[in-house]
């Protein structure tokens, strides 16, 4: 039994396991071949909701979805990666053991920078990850019960990439409501952003992106960040102190370290590349994608770390391994469209097309779209069903989101 293990279980490794898997399927090679995945936890995370209140919705169990598609996988944290002797040492709670493979997909994804700057590590928050999320909802809703003091409703959140935008959005309407009638006038929520305009990479959008933060309460410092954090708040690198009981780093993303054991060159964020196949060059039998692969989507631009691109890289990957194991043609991925939808909290969203994101649509009709995409479209199958689960690892590259009835274009079939 040969065997194609999958490093990671978020969007591109899902996606590249359950394409293996429909690949060996429909070459009929299923009984000689095993697809088996490594994930940290038993979950799928929908991490780009990590930024919401209800985190119950942001976990998909990996048995409903990779059971029913006969993909083995494993609860263990990658300790280490040999493609020379092609293996894979996984902790397993504790115990160490060394999985084999005769092809090999890295899909461990990007984590959160955390830069040496003193008291960050210990005080700030994040939500790169389910218990990241987790952590600061516990912390905001126990801010009710802290004594008063200054900055107790005070949210500080550094770096105005997509994610910061979209918690400082979300967050005045949280804490109003966790404040209650006698704290929400004290709620006060900031962001924070070397840039010396707040979402200055929006393009077209980001007056509009301005004006929904304006309309929301959310304060905007644009070119600072931190230098140094306690429990207290911060000290920005203009010289201002912020009191505020709560820090967010939202800060940059890097690939996982892991990539460093990978024979190949990697980028600025850490990643390798990967050709037309998502085979990464000069490393036989090793395939990437998603935040830790840099792809050429359309022969000329890079692949962003997102789940617009992990997915499908995912997809390709999987069939492409599959078969490649078994002797069958490869299929080049090409993607020659790009979008960008932006959740504004209450505000809206923001839908913008492009690489240099020219606006398309905002607002409410913008907002639909948004909850589209996050409650439906980037959701695997959960009926249960292997036809449907196969059907959707399709190595096919899905058409933009649809505008629903808003002020762009006519709607587009998902």
């Amino acid at each position: 039994m040969q065997r194609i293990l999958v490093l990671g279980a978020g969007f591109a490794g899902l996606w590249s396991a359950l394409g293996a898997a429909r690949e060996l399927d429909e070459l009929g090679a299923a009984g000689r071949a095993e697809v088996m995945v490594v994930n940290a936890t038993g979950y799928h995370s929908i991490r780009v909701r990590n930024y919401e209140a209800d985190l119950d919705v942001t976990r998909v169990p990996l048995g409903e979805v990779l059971d029913p598609a006969g993909v083995r996988w494993v609860v263990g944290t990658v300790q280490d990666i040999d493609t020379g002797a092609r293996a894979v040492e996984v902790d397993e709670q504790g115990a160490r053991r060394k999985l084999q493979y005769d092809r090999l997909v890295l899909a461990l994804g990007s984590r959160l920078v955390h830069p040496p700057i003193p008291g960050l590590a210990r005080c700030a928050f994040d939500v790169d990850t389910y218990a990241g999320a987790r952590r600061l909802e516990q912390h905001l809703a126990g801010l009710a019960q802290r004594a008063d003091a200054p900055g107790n409703w005070t949210v500080l959140v550094v770096g105005a990439g997509l994610t910061g935008i979209e918690l400082a959005c979300e967050l005045p309407g949280r804490l109003r409501k966790i404040a209650g009638a006698a704290h929400a006038g004290q709620v006060r929520v900031l962001l924070a952003d070397r840039s010396p305009v707040i979402a200055q990479a929006m393009g077209g959008a980001q007056p509009v992106i301005a004006q929904a933060l304006a309309d929301l309460g959310v304060e905007t410092l644009p070119g600072v960040s931190v230098l140094e954090a306690d429990e207290h708040g911060a000290r920005l690198t203009d010289g201002t102190r912020i009191e505020a009981a709560t820090l967010v780093w939202c800060g940059g993303m890097r690939a996982h370290p892991l990539m460093e054991k990978i024979p190949a060159p990697r980028d600025a964020l850490g990643r390798v590349p990967v050709d037309e196949f998502l085979r990464v060059q000069g490393v036989p039998g090793v395939y990437a994608a998603g935040d830790c692969a840099r792809a050429l989507v359309d022969g000329t631009h890079e692949s962003v770390m997102s789940c617009q691109y992990g997915r499908p890289m995912g997809r390709y990957a999987g069939h492409n391994v599959a078969a490649e194991l078994m002797g069958a043609p490869l299929l080049p991925m090409y993607i020659d469209w790009y979008t960008t939808i932006l959740d504004l909290g209450p505000w809206g969203a923001v839908y913008t097309e492009g690489r240099d994101r020219k606006l398309a649509d905002q607002g409410a009709s913008a907002k639909r779209t948004k909850r589209l995409i996050n409650g439906q479209r980037i959701y695997p199958p959960r009926s249960g069903k292997r036809a449907d689960l196969y059907a959707a690892a399709a190595p096919v590259v899905q058409a933009p989101p649809p505008m629903l009835a808003g002020t762009g274009a006519a709607a587009r079939a998902c």
